[in-house]
C-alpha cells in the first residue's frame, strides 16, 4: 500500500465518520484533529513516517465495524462495560521520566500482572535516543497509557495529539473519582477545558526532612509538626555555620519542587493574557524571600553555595550530610530507600508560612492517562480503574508512596511496610493541600525560568527585581517558542 493510498483511506474513513449516517470506531480520535483540526497538529501530521500512515490506515479499515467485523452499535458507547480480565490483552504503558523496569514493575507492574494474569503488561522506558516521545511516535510505536506528574503530563501529552478524552469510559467503567482528593481531579481538568485525559493515580508533596546527627552535634531541638516557616528559619541559623573546614547548611530544598509545589498557590502563567506571571503577581515576592533569602544567609552559607554554584541539594542532605533540614518530595525515602540507610533521619511536616496557617505545599499527582492510538480502550480503562482501588492504593500507601483516596484508614496505611515505618509518616498528610492554580501545557517552560531567577537571587548575582524581571523576559520567549511548535 502506497502513501497515497494510504492518505486515500484516511481521508474517505474520516469524511463518513464525520456523516450523521455513519458511526466510526476510529482507534486513534487523533487522526480527526489531524485532517480536520488545527495547524499545529497538521504540522504533526505532516511529519509523520510511511510506516507510521500505513498502520494508521490498516487500523481506519476497521471503520465502522466491530471487532468481529459487525457495524457498530450507535448506542455503544452508553452501555455498561463487561469484564474482559478473563481475556487476552495486551496493555502497554510508556512515560518519558526515565522511570525504570524495575521501578515500573515494583509499583505497578506486579499488581496488575497479578490481577490480570490473562494481560500482558509492557512497558516501554525511556533510556534515550530512540526512545523519547517524538521518536515514538515518529516511528509509529503504539502505547495505551501515558503517565506523567502535573505540568509535565499536559506540557508532553498535548502538544504531541496523544491526549484522549476519558469521561464516557470512565462512566461506562463506573470509576467513581469522587472517592479521590478533589484537588487533584479537578486540576487536570482545568487544564482541558474540562475533558479528562488523565487520572491521578498516586501524589506527593513537600516535608521536612532533618539530619538527627546535625542536630544532636550542635545540641538543637529537633523540629516539630506544625512549626511556623520563622521558627524553621530560627532553627537553620543555629544550625549553618563552618566546623573544622566543613560547611553546615541548615536548611535547603529543591528548587524545582518548590517553584511548582509553592504553598501560596501562585499561577506560573496568566492563561488569559499568555504571559509569564512571575513579575505581575507581588506573592512571588513573598515566595523567594521565604525560601532563597532568608534561609540562606549566616554563617557562610553564601559564600558556601557560591562556591558550589548550587543550592544544596538532596545528595547532600542523605550523602555528604552537610543540610541540616531538607525540604522535599515525600517519595524521597521510598525513591533512596537504600541511601537513607546511612542517615539518623527523620521528617516533619513542612512549617508554614503566617499568611497560609494550616497549609502546606500544593498536591503533586501523576496522572495516568488513555492515549489516542491505544488500541483496547477496555482493557487499558479496567486497568487503570484497578490502580485507584482500595485494593491496590492500600498496598501502594504501605509501600509509602502516597495514594489519592479521600480514605484515613488507607492514608494511615502509609510507609507501613518500608523498613522506615517507625518514621513520622503523619507529617505527609498533617497539613492541608494548597490549592493546585491553574496550569498551562507552556507551564514547564516557566518552572526553569523561574528556578534560574531563584539562583540567582540566592547567590546575590541579581537583586530581587532584576530577576524577576530577566525571568519574566525569557519566560516569554519560552511561551512564544512552545506557541511556535
Amino acid at each position: 500500500m502506497g502513501q497515497q493510498e494510504s492518505l486515500r483511506i484516511i481521508r474517505t474513513c474520516l469524511s463518513r465518520c464525520r456523516s450523521d449516517s455513519f458511526r466510526c470506531k476510529i482507534r486513534n480520535r487523533s487522526l480527526i484533529r489531524l485532517w480536520g483540526g488545527n495547524s499545529r497538529m497538521k504540522k504533526k501530521a505532516a511529519q509523520w513516517t510511511l510506516g507510521g500512515m500505513l498502520a494508521v490506515a490498516l487500523t481506519l479499515t476497521a471503520c465502522g465495524k466491530t471487532d468481529n467485523g459487525t457495524t457498530a452499535d450507535p448506542n455503544d458507547s452508553q452501555a455498561p462495560v463487561k469484564s474482559i480480565a478473563q481475556e487476552a490483552a495486551e496493555v502497554v504503558f510508556y512515560s518519558n521520566n526515565g522511570d525504570s523496569a524495575e521501578s515500573f514493575d515494583y509499583r505497578f507492574g506486579v499488581a496488575l500482572r497479578k490481577k490480570f494474569p490473562n494481560w500482558t503488561i509492557t512497558y516501554i522506558q525511556r533510556e534515550g535516543a530512540g526512545t523519547d516521545l517524538p521518536d515514538l511516535l515518529s516511528a509509529g510505536t503504539r502505547f495505551d497509557i501515558f503517565f506523567q506528574s502535573i505540568g509535565n503530563f499536559e506540557a508532553q501529552a498535548f502538544p504531541a495529539g496523544i491526549q484522549y478524552d476519558m469521561t464516557e469510559l470512565i462512566k461506562r467503567q463506573g470509576m467513581d473519582l469522587s472517592r479521590l482528593d478533589a484537588t487533584v481531579v479537578d486540576a487536570v481538568k482545568q487544564a482541558s477545558g474540562g475533558k479528562l485525559y488523565g487520572i491521578p493515580v498516586f501524589t506527593n508533596n513537600l516535608v521536612l526532612y532533618y539530619n538527627k546527627t546535625i542536630f544532636d552535634k550542635f545540641g538543637v531541638t529537633y523540629p516539630k509538626d506544625g512549626m511556623r516557616w520563622e521558627e524553621m528559619i530560627d532553627i537553620a541559623k543555629k544550625l549553618t555555620r563552618n566546623e573544622g573546614g566543613v560547611q553546615y547548611y541548615g536548611f535547603s530544598h529543591s528548587p524545582t519542587h518548590t517553584v511548582r509545589l509553592n504553598p501560596l498557590s501562585i499561577p506560573n502563567a496568566d492563561l488569559q493574557q499568555v504571559t509569564p506571571t512571575i513579575n505581575k503577581d507581588e506573592r512571588w515576592k513573598q515566595f523567594y524571600q521565604a525560601f532563597y533569602l532568608d534561609p540562606m544567609r549566616g554563617q557562610g552559607y553564601l559564600e558556601g553555595i557560591q562556591k558550589l554554584n548550587k543550592i544544596p541539594d538532596h545528595n547532600m542532605f542523605v550523602k555528604d550530610k552537610t543540610v541540616g533540614m531538607f525540604a522535599y518530595l515525600s517519595s524521597l525515602v521510598y525513591v533512596w530507600e537504600e541511601q537513607f540507610k546511612g542517615v539518623d533521619w527523620d521528617m516533619v511536616a513542612l512549617p508554614t508560612l503566617d499568611s497560609q496557617k494550616g497549609v502546606g505545599s500544593q498536591s503533586y499527582p501523576t496522572y495516568f492517562g488513555l492515549t489516542a492510538m491505544a488500541r483496547n480502550k477496555e482493557a487499558s480503562m479496567e486497568a487503570l480503574n484497578y490502580l485507584i482501588s482500595d485494593e491496590f492504593q492500600a498496598a501502594m500507601a504501605r509501600k509509602g508512596i502516597m495514594p489519592v483516596l479521600k480514605n484515613d484508614a488507607i492514608q494511615k496505611e502509609l510507609g507501613q511496610d518500608s523498613i522506615y515505618k517507625d518514621k513520622n509518616w503523619k507529617a505527609v498528610f498533617y497539613n492541608r493541600f494548597a490549592p493546585i492554580p491553574p496550569k498551562a501545557d507552556y507551564d514547564a517552560g516557566l518552572v526553569n525560568e523561574y528556578v534560574k531567577a531563584g539562583n540567582q537571587i540566592a547567590f546575590d548575582k541579581m537583586d530581587m527585581n532584576s530577576a524577576l524581571r530577566q525571568a519574566e523576559e525569557e519566560g516569554q520567549k519560552k511561551i512564544a517558542a512552545f506557541k511556535s511548535k
